[in-house]
């Protein structure tokens, strides 16, 4: 393991585990949900603001970021943590999916990537070298592996080929990434949901060594019962002494099973992305403040939730600011939400350590079959 990285593990129940994640930039609780800074940046958000909602870590992307501003040019700025003003870990993504959902004119080929930018069309490359660069320059603490995403539903066969390309770019991007104390880096296995193809990506990054691993490939369309079926058994196939991160989830009732099944990390888009679009998550489910429902209604979004959107104001208010699209109230609801899902993060860490996960599962299913409860 890199020098100045540890993965230390407290305590399991079942399958589920707590721990901590040590980097030179600060610890980083585990199970961590790590809000999505996509261009430097978790929209609606000051750094602070997420730091307070409980977020030990960032994630940033390879791919937003390589176009715009520019790699170069966040290195000669002084890093990616002085130039969004967040001192503390930055996981960086590798920009393979990105090139898939987002880039159009895709070439592959056995080097690499060549795409045109969604932003203006210009002509870019990718490679593992190119994207190990890229995150260096950067200054991420944690770094993911280039790797190719199939889109699903595909044929086993086309799912084989992207993963084996996948370790081959694995073992590139750890020639490519070095020897660099207070680095990490992360291989990402694929494989789609055919267990055979799981199993031989797991063997593939064992054997070329990284000091942590991705579970990728899945939140692309397979659905939840899929999703979790793979879950089963993957991360069991992945070193114990390593962290284990689920790409990409995801809802609360996603965050949860995974845990369950064993990963410790976790990032999305969702809780900033519901919150620019007038949608709240709670312990009771997801709520629309777009309803007309909400005008008059003066309690909290949730009453126990100490957030600012909580303590200050009404659902009537935060369902005015929402039909008027005034920016506070995407900045209100992302707090929200952001804080949600690390009061999720936190109550599954003290339950794990507590050897009580199943009862907590079982209340946070329970509050949320019960629904939003409509005003008297």
């Amino acid at each position: 393991m890199s020098a100045g990285f540890s993965f230390t593990l407290h305590a399991t129940d079942g399958t589920a585990r707590t721990g901590v994640i040590q980097t030179t930039r600060g610890e980083i609780r585990t199970p961590a949900f790590m809000p999505v800074g996509t261009a430097a940046t978790v929209k609606a958000m000051l750094p602070d603001s997420v730091r307070a909602t409980g977020a030990d870590i960032l994630l940033g992307n390879t791919y937003h970021l390589m176009l715009r501003p520019g790699a170069e040019r966040v290195a000669r700025l002084g890093g990616l943590h002085k130039f969004m003003n967040w001192d503390r870990p930055i996981l960086t993504d590798s920009g393979g999916f990105q090139v898939m959902s987002l880039a159009s004119l895709r070439k592959m080929t056995e080097e690499g990537v060549t795409f045109s930018s969604h932003i203006d069309g210009s002509k870019r490359h990718l490679s593992p070298e190119r994207s190990m660069e890229i995150q260096k320059l950067l200054g991420s603490d944690i770094v993911m592996a280039f790797d190719e995403c199939p889109a699903l539903p595909a044929t086993d066969e086309a799912v084989a080929a992207s993963m084996r390309l996948s370790m081959r770019w694995a073992q590139r991007s750890r020639d490519a990434f070095g020897d660099r104390p207070g680095h990490a880096l992360f291989g990402i296995m694929q494989g789609g949901v055919t267990r055979g193809l799981r199993e031989e990506s797991a063997e593939a990054l064992k054997a070329i060594g990284f000091d942590g691993y991705a579970v990728g490939g899945l939140a692309v369309g397979e659905g939840q019962e899929a999703m979790f079926g793979v879950l089963d058994y993957a991360p069991g196939l992945l070193p114990e002494d390593r962290p284990r991160y689920l790409m990409g989830v995801g809802k609360p009732d996603d965050i949860v099973g995974a845990v369950k099944r064993g990963i410790d990390m976790m990032d999305c888009v969702l809780p900033s992305r519901s919150g620019r679009t007038g949608q709240a998550w709670t312990r009771r489910g997801q709520v629309n403040l777009r309803n007309a429902r909400h005008a008059e209604d003066t309690r909290p979004l949730d009453e126990a939730c100490t957030c600012p959107a909580c303590r200050g104001y009404s659902r009537a208010y935060l369902h005015h600011v929402v039909r008027a699209n005034e920016m506070i109230a995407g900045m209100l609801l992302t707090w929200h939400n952001l804080h949600y899902f690390q009061e999720i993060m936190q109550g599954m860490r003290d339950a794990i350590a507590e050897a009580r996960f199943e009862a907590w599962e079982a209340g946070f299913h329970t509050l949320r079959a019960e629904g939003d409860i409509a005003p008297l």
